[in-house]
């Protein structure tokens, strides 16, 4: 089994890639393309960061991305000029959540081999493989009156696609991103929507919820409060998922009037995939740890995702990539610092995001991957 990393220097971009290769057809890459040149205008930047995976698409043969985001400094000015650039038949997530070394875009893609895509007649991207579909959703957003009628119709709105592809919120679902517009203000309104919908499709404290990313995000349309990323496979059965807790260090979420897991995986006969949901300086009580403390935070959120981690039997040297939310812009430098020091090479992305409780300051979330061998179970 090949797990490594790598980085890549391109004219005013560069990339961390990781790789993993259990000898199958399917290995799969995460990769976070950063401009290295951040004079440049925009439109140089974009071009830069879409040269970069162009190349980085020659160096990995028989590869294509997945799924895609964006991070943008400015998207009122900058959203459309992505569309129009980017012509992956893949979803696309575009946020504005500013890249916080200076430029004005970076983009986290994830890669696959040996994989067939294609746009469903639902509207969800579609990635087949053996016995699966994955399907992915990106940009997703309407214009109701309020993020809570926006947040619900979007999870209305899933649910039918779901439905058009033989699956259900519950039994599919793997994982949300949630982006909120002015989140100190319109969080409430989502969390009280997704409540709503999680209740009437069988999803609740008794059962389990799904793996969730809430984080302040900007659409390109200042109307727009509440966007959805999502990803859900067909054809997984209820013995592949699994939920984590880590109770020594974190409490349901449920205690406190929210409904998301803090983590799950999925097992294959070949690889396990896990998926973090974004973490925070939090106890086993519900508490804020350290505030106002943004190094104390960053390292009691480590703690917490290694908890979680080692519950999925993964270490962060499994992990593939990060994406790391700051309140205050001007904590970049002292967290940068620690990424580096304890991360080096790992495929990361610092970006502005000001997390759904005022007092933390840092919130992260990741994805890890490991081999496994269970053969009773389909090779994904």
């Amino acid at each position: 089994m090949n797990q490594k990393l790598t980085h890549i220097d391109f004219e005013h971009a560069g990339a961390d890639v990781f790789c993993f290769d259990c000898g199958t057809d399917v290995r799969e890459y995460h990769a976070m393309i950063q401009i290295t040149d951040r004079r440049l205008p925009f439109a140089m930047q974009l071009e830069a960061v879409i040269s970069a995976y162009d190349e980085l698409l020659d160096r990995l043969p028989n590869t294509q991305a997945v799924f895609k985001r964006y991070f943008l400094s400015d998207a009122a000015n900058q959203a459309d000029d992505v569309v129009v650039a980017d012509v992956t038949d893949c979803a696309k997530s575009i946020i504005q959540q500013a890249p916080l070394n200076g430029s004005k875009v970076a983009l986290w893609v994830w890669l696959m081999t040996g994989v067939q895509t294609g746009m469903t007649k639902s509207g969800l991207y579609e990635v087949r493989h053996g016995d699966f579909r994955h399907l992915f959703n990106a940009s997703a957003h309407n214009l109701a009156a309020n993020s809570e009628y926006q947040m619900r119709l979007l999870f209305n709105e899933y649910v039918m696609q779901l439905a058009e592809e033989g699956c259900t919120l519950a039994d599919n679902c793997i994982r949300t991103w949630l982006f909120v517009n002015d989140i100190d203000l319109n969080y409430g309104g989502v969390v009280r929507a997704r409540n709503q919908v999680f209740f009437t499709q069988g999803l609740t404290q008794n059962t389990h919820f799904i793996a969730s990313t809430g984080i302040g995000g900007r659409q390109q349309d200042p109307n727009v409060l509440s966007q959805m990323d999502n990803y859900a496979i067909a054809g997984v059965k209820p013995e592949q998922i699994h939920y984590l807790y880590a109770p020594t260090h974190l409490n349901r979420t449920s205690d406190y009037g929210v409904s998301f897991e803090r983590g799950t995986y999925v097992d294959y006969a070949d690889r396990r995939h896990v998926f973090i949901s974004g973490t925070a300086s939090i106890n086993n009580k519900g508490e804020v740890m350290y505030a106002k403390d943004v190094e104390q935070q960053t390292r009691r959120m480590w703690e917490n995702v290694e908890a979680l981690l080692a519950e999925a039997e993964c270490t962060f040297d499994d992990v593939c990539e990060m994406i790391v939310y700051l309140r205050d812009i001007a904590d970049y430098d002292l967290v940068s610092a620690l990424y580096q020091e304890r991360f080096p090479g790992k495929p990361t992305v610092i970006v502005h995001a000001p997390v759904c409780r005022p007092g933390w300051l840092v919130e992260m979330e990741c994805t890890a991957v490991k081999a496994i061998d269970k053969p009773e179970l389909p090779k994904f």
